[in-house]
């Protein structure tokens, strides 16, 4: 449970903007008396449909990228911090890296990257 808050709680909050949204927007004078029933129910489900959904395909991606680096392949992860040097880094069971909480950490290196932003390469 907690990961699936630390992977969508940014989405959880911009759904329930969208769904503060409709709750206005249905209880106008100019909408029909069943517009506030439909409209919460549609966007509710919609936009929860769609987070589940990133977050199961989040989770395959992140199982994808443990077992690749298992087995020794490279992996490639994103690097926000420094955009002018490098995009991305490539990690490898080679360099002394190792998975920690669904994280990537290595003696070698100051910040560790979570599995979510990484991909085989």
């Amino acid at each position: 449970m907690k990961d699936f808050f630390i992977l969508e709680g940014a989405y959880i909050v911009i759904a329930i903007f969208i769904l503060l949204i409709t709750l206005f927007v249905t209880t106008r004078p100019f909408m029909p008396k069943t517009a506030l029933k439909k409209g919460i129910l549609y966007v509710f489900t919609i936009c929860f449909s769609l987070i589940f959904l990133h977050f199961y395909i989040t989770k395959n991606r992140m199982n994808d990228v443990k077992n690749a680096f298992i087995k020794g392949k490279p992996i490639l992860c994103e690097n926000r911090i420094y955009t002018k040097a490098a995009q991305s880094i490539i990690i490898q069971k080679d360099n002394e890296w190792s998975i920690k909480e669904n994280s990537f950490i290595s003696p070698n290196y100051t910040r560790k990257f979570h599995l979510a932003r990484c991909i085989v390469k």
